[in-house]
């Protein structure tokens, strides 16, 4: 037991994963720590972002694919919680080479809860498991710019560099797959299609679209037929 815990020692002390921690990431593992919790240690074969007793906690910020088989193999054995922050308002600040800023607005752009089948449809299948669980957390945040010339050309090169927590505001807790059944409203008939469900929803037909395959593969809704080109579900 000694050599075990001498072991997670050298991990935290080696702050694995930590050298390229973005500050966002790294916040949100702060907002969550409590005491006894433990920061970047191994388990099995992988690393993990906070340990806690009985439960080991991930932070996601994007691309839910890159950690897909990770936390499908770590749910075998062990209780997990996937984060993931939705930005409801974000800051865009810009910065020249020399970390100046030149300017900081407010984007328009406005994240809202029905955001977490962006990344969600990479692995619907995980709600299933009764060691997994996910956190969504609402948030204020500042996206940090660089004009440097180096980045997108839509973005007129200048590069994004990191993002910053700025406030929580609230905390979704999925446990189980039942608990997305709060995406299909009440006046949501029996059978529906993709254009009627974006439209009960005001989101684009595209996020109806990831909608359904998630409640799909959650066996909350099936498909019955289908209209001309238009797929019609009901709910299971």
């Amino acid at each position: 037991m000694k050599e075990a815990e001498d072991k997670v020692l050298i991990y935290e002390q080696n702050g694995i994963n930590i050298k390229n921690e973005k500050s966002l990431h790294s916040s949100i593992k702060q907002w969550y720590v409590i005491p006894g919790d433990r920061f970047e240690v191994k388990v099995d074969k992988y690393v993990i972002d906070l340990v806690r007793e009985d439960s080991l906690i991930e932070i996601q910020t994007k691309n839910f694919s890159a950690i897909g088989n990770k936390l499908r193999n770590l749910v075998k054995y062990n209780k997990v919680m996937l984060v993931h922050p939705i930005a409801i308002e974000k800051y865009i600040v810009t910065t020249d080479e020399s970390d100046v800023v030149i300017s900081r607005r407010k984007s328009p752009k406005k994240g809202k809860l029905m955001d977490l089948f962006d990344e969600l449809i990479r692995i619907p299948d995980l709600m299933a498991e009764d060691n997994f669980m996910l956190e969504i957390l609402m948030t204020k945040e500042e996206e940090i710019r660089c004009k440097d010339g180096k980045g997108s050309w839509r973005r007129k090169g200048i590069s994004i560099k990191d993002r910053k927590l700025l406030e929580v505001t609230q905390k979704v807790t999925f446990k189980q797959e039942k608990d997305f059944l709060i995406f299909l409203p009440d006046e949501l008939d029996k059978n529906f299609t993709n254009k009627l469900l974006a439209k009960a929803l005001k989101v684009t037909i595209y996020k109806a679209r990831k909608i359904t395959y998630c409640l799909k593969k959650m066996n909350l809704i099936r498909q019955v037929g289908k209209i001309k080109n238009e797929l019609v579900f009901e709910r299971s």
